[in-house]
């Protein structure tokens, strides 16, 4: 695997979504990913579902390309003896146990470093390793309602999750970009160290001008269903067979939708993004009793024409065909022990001075035990 990240050696201890999704990422980059999983069953992901395709989980499918598995029973001894010979030789320890799990297993953060001073540890939580609420177990509908998320996400009044686990997807995100700079800081100190987030962090992390509505105006934001909380006109709107979304940002914008739908900019309701906001629901059905009378299609040609930005709202099945998706690499066929050419979700990431890659498929538990130890003999031997 050629990338960024070419050498690094990263063993995922993780399970479910946050930390598989980080060391995905860093497999994504180039890195070498040990998926370490007990023997009976492995990561819980692996069980999750509907979906199945034949028996293979396609939840867990999403979140572990481009990595090897072995399997360890941590509590036995002879798991632990090669737990640590794979800490010596390796760069990145990602786990997601509860907080005290991986130290009562014999590899608290102080072990780890005494084997491996070079060690990078990502440590994923629920609410945090320390405060008042650090032992909570932490899932991500739960940390997307404790966090806030909820309750500005959907119909006013009628609190809602985000359509993906959002918080697991976060803390995984999070936790990758720790690990690089950790990594880059290793390069200039010699040494590793200990990146920590949680579920929590991450979702209180991108509230942005939402967090800022309280903590500096005082005021505690709300749900705005399809509409943006500042900015109007800004949201999805009703057209004849359905909806589309019109984002006017500036005032440049607004004269252009006003123009395209027969609106007076300049009414007083309507003269500034302030006043708009305020008058909102009267705005969109002005601008509705317009949009109804023709299609979608009609109207998202016009609105491009005029310099608008607006689009449509696809189903994933729409995404996936979408020529735009497949021209940047979001979609990459991987070739399944079981299940043969299948499409994953592909990286989000491109260099241009690395050419596009090929991806390898998530891996059958324990799929390579032989491979992980002759490697790792190989290391120990050098």
């Amino acid at each position: 695997m050629q990338g960024p990240l070419t050498g690094v050696v990263v063993l995922d201890l993780s399970r479910a979504l946050a930390g598989p999704h980080a060391a995905q990422m860093l497999g994504d980059l180039g890195a070498d990913v040990i998926k370490v999983e007990h023997p009976q069953g492995g990561d819980e992901s692996r069980a999750w579902g509907p979906p199945f395709v034949g028996d293979v989980s396609t939840y867990f499918l999403s979140a572990n390309r481009n990595k090897r598995s072995i399997t360890l029973d941590l509590k036995e001894p002879a798991g632990k003896d090669v737990l640590t010979r794979l800490i010596r030789q390796a760069d990145v320890l990602i786990e997601n146990f509860r907080t005290g799990v991986l130290a009562r297993l014999g590899f608290s953060t102080e072990t780890i470093e005494e084997l491996n001073p070079r060690m990078v540890v990502l440590s994923i939580t629920g609410f945090g390793h320390d405060g008042p609420e650090a032992g909570r177990p932490g899932y991500d509908q739960i940390a997307q309602g404790e966090a806030g998320l909820m309750s500005i996400t959907g119909p006013p009044g009628q609190p809602h999750r985000a359509g993906p686990s959002i918080a697991d997807l976060l803390a995984g995100i999070h936790g990758a970009y720790g690990v690089a700079a950790a990594l880059y800081e290793r390069e200039r100190t010699g040494r590793g160290g200990v990146v920590r987030t949680s579920l929590l962090a991450s979702v209180v992390g991108v509230h942005a001008y939402h967090g800022t509505q309280w903590t500096v105006a005082g005021q505690v934001p709300k749900a705005n269903g399809n509409h943006h909380s500042s900015i109007a006109p800004f949201g999805a709107f009703r057209c004849s067979d359905g909806m589309i979304q019109i984002a006017a940002g500036n005032e440049g914008q607004w004269r252009k939708v006003a123009a395209l739908l027969g609106v007076d900019p300049d009414r007083p309701e309507y003269a500034t993004n302030r006043d708009r906001f305020a008058n909102r629901d009267e705005l969109v059905g002005e601008m509705e009793k317009t949009l109804t009378t023709e299609t979608r299609d009609h109207w998202l040609g016009r609105l491009a024409d005029a310099g608008v930005p607006a689009g449509s709202i696809r189903t994933i099945d729409e995404v996936y065909a979408w020529d735009q998706t497949l021209s940047q690499g979001l979609l990459v066929e991987v070739d399944h022990p079981a299940l043969g050419p299948i499409g994953l979700p592909g990286p989000v990431l491109r260099f241009d001075h690395h050419p596009p890659r090929e991806h390898t498929a998530p891996p059958a538990l324990g799929a390579d035990n032989q491979a992980v130890l002759d490697w790792l003999t190989g290391r120990e031997a050098t």
